[in-house]
């Protein structure tokens, strides 16, 4: 079998530990999510934090096309972080990847330092009455234009992958998660007012990010507004059609 191990050289010091601790990762840490595909554990080593996400395995197929032709998620979620950080973007810092391979890619892990946020953009969604809303709508809309005017087209920009922390009053940082999805490319207007649709906004919170944005991007608020709640509603249409499909 073979290995490749990357790690941040911030962490060379850990690098035999953190081995051990993948290597063993049934055996290590608390679970923080366990889904079907990915599950991700926190571990502390030497007083700091660290989540190791390990991605499912992929089928026979795909274990070789990413041994030979594509790059792993664990890898790309990486040298994605690494570039976000370049830009001056937040994301849970990139601590390590390993990669094992026997005819096919076997296992991969990704490990960032661990982030202790205060919510998540979902709680936006789900709570009109979430204080401080129409802030922390409009420095998001900032955010995101920040990762739009460094052409970064986030294709995962779902409400579950943006963490956010109060960190003064009315100010909120926002880290991006869950990043193996995304292209590095120039951002025109429709392409930008296309990568909110997996928000689930709604038409309140369009109202308050388009004239933000507008104002950023030099649009007027009728075309940013109609752009934005287009591409919205088109993909809630998709995605409730296939709820109502699967129901029958």
């Amino acid at each position: 079998m073979r290995k490749n191990f990357i790690i941040h050289p911030k962490y060379s010091h850990l690098a035999e530990k953190l081995k051990d601790v993948l290597n063993n990762f049934e055996k290590n840490g608390e679970y923080v999510t366990k889904g079907e595909r990915n599950v991700i554990k926190m571990v502390q080593l030497e007083g700091t934090s660290f989540n190791i996400k390990k991605f499912k395995t992929p089928h026979v197929f795909q274990s070789l096309v990413y041994e030979f032709l594509r790059k792993s998620k664990a890898k790309r979620s990486f040298e994605y972080a690494s570039k976000l950080i370049g830009f001056g973007i937040n994301t849970p810092f990139p601590v390590a990847y390993l990669e094992r391979f026997s005819f096919g890619l076997k296992k991969s892990f990704y490990v960032s330092e661990h982030v202790n946020y205060d919510f998540d953009f979902r709680e936006l969604i789900h709570n009109p009455e979430f204080k401080k809303r129409n802030e922390v709508l409009n420095q998001f809309t900032q955010f995101t234009f920040k990762l739009h005017e460094n052409g970064v087209n986030f294709l995962d920009h779902s409400p579950g992958n943006t963490l956010i922390l109060e960190t003064d009053k009315n100010k909120f940082d926002f880290y991006l998660i869950d990043l193996n999805r995304m292209r590095f490319e120039p951002m025109d207007f429709k392409k930008r007012m296309r990568n909110f649709r997996r928000l689930w906004l709604s038409k309140t919170m369009i109202k308050i990010m388009a004239k933000k944005y507008a104002e950023l991007y030099g649009k007027t608020y009728s075309e940013t507004h109609e752009l934005m709640s287009f591409y919205s509603r088109k993909f809630q249409k998709v995605k409730n059609s296939k709820k109502l499909r699967r129901r029958r």
